[in-house]
């Protein structure tokens, strides 16, 4: 079960997906709101911001390409764990909804089920999320082993390596290209509450910075930003001007959060920050590719699934 977020795969699909994303608990959490407060505000607020998303949706094709390349992903990793293994796509706010993707593992006789988690590090927004669906779905009628991290896995880390050291050849002088990592972000309430997510996305980046030259420049940075609240600072949107006023030429922006390309990679990064970092005075924009069907990443997949198998037995 590969487990991801998920988004809309048309136009139309926008405000319904929306809608299912303040409907989560786990990711739009304020505690009054329940039953049908939280239905209204959900609908409410999804009608107010759908008109926006569906017009960012269709400045990168009129949908999300998250499906496909989950399906991608998918095969790839049944390619790396050989006969006797299925994989299924299994969104939270999106078809295929989790609660349906085991249905249908079910109905094809699967014995075990083995939930992989499409984000890296662990965070209560949204890897709980996904589980608490997964648990509710099975509810005991198959065994059921969970990935649900892997922030300093060295096979995960050598692909996402992979990806830097790839978007680096485009610089005629990649030591001198500053590494701009830029991670989904979250309310600083969460972590103040324990959540590890910023602990886990450090491990994450120190383990690459291990992997490329000892001098090369680099930050940490964070994105997306939704809402009044405080989130994890320094904000992408406002470091690339202040990388820019300390002599910044040239940066590469690493989606470090993300294992497929989405509406935050294509649009935010590739668009919206570009726009911003050429206004600031960067001349050289670059963003490196997702991880999307990356065969070293799919290798690491099928490691972890067989441990976590393993440890059914």
């Amino acid at each position: 079960m590969l487990l991801n977020l998920g988004g809309p795969d048309s136009l139309e699909a926008v405000e319904p997906y929306l809608v299912n994303l303040f409907l989560d608990p786990f990711l739009i959490r304020i505690p009054f709101l329940r039953g049908f407060l939280r239905r209204w505000f959900a609908r409410w607020v999804a009608r107010r911001r759908a008109p926006h998303a569906r017009q960012l949706y269709s400045e990168i094709g009129g949908r999300s390409p998250i499906g496909p390349l989950t399906e991608s992903q998918g095969r790839r990793l049944e390619e790396e764990l050989g006969p006797g293994y299925k994989s299924y796509v299994a969104f939270s706010a999106w078809r295929p909804y989790i609660k349906d993707a085991v249905e249908q593992a079910r109905a094809d006789g699967c014995q075990k089920l083995v939930g992989v988690s499409l984000y890296p590090q662990w965070c209560s927004a949204t890897t709980e999320s996904a589980f608490h669906d997964l648990r509710k779905s099975v509810n005991g009628a198959v065994p059921l082993a969970e990935v649900d991290r892997y922030p300093e896995d060295p096979q995960y880390l050598d692909s996402l390596t992979s990806t830097v050291r790839e978007a680096l050849r485009r610089f005629e002088k990649p030591e001198q290209v500053h590494v701009l990592f830029s991670a989904h972000g979250v309310p600083q309430s969460l972590i103040r509450r324990g959540d590890p997510y910023q602990s886990e996305i450090n491990k994450t980046v120190q383990g690459v910075l291990q992997r490329l030259p000892k001098d090369q420049p680099w930050s940490l940075s964070y994105q997306s930003k939704v809402g009044p609240v405080k989130w994890l600072e320094p904000a992408t949107i406002d470091h690339l001007p202040a990388l820019a006023k300390q002599g910044v030429k040239q940066v590469l922006v690493v989606p470090v959060a993300f294992v497929s390309d989405h509406i935050e990679t294509l649009h935010e990064q590739r668009i919206l920050l570009r726009g911003i970092a050429q206004k600031a005075g960067i001349e050289r924009y670059e963003v490196a590719n997702a991880l999307n069907d990356c065969r070293l990443f799919a290798r690491a997949l099928a490691r972890l699934v067989r441990e976590a198998e393993a440890r059914l037995s």
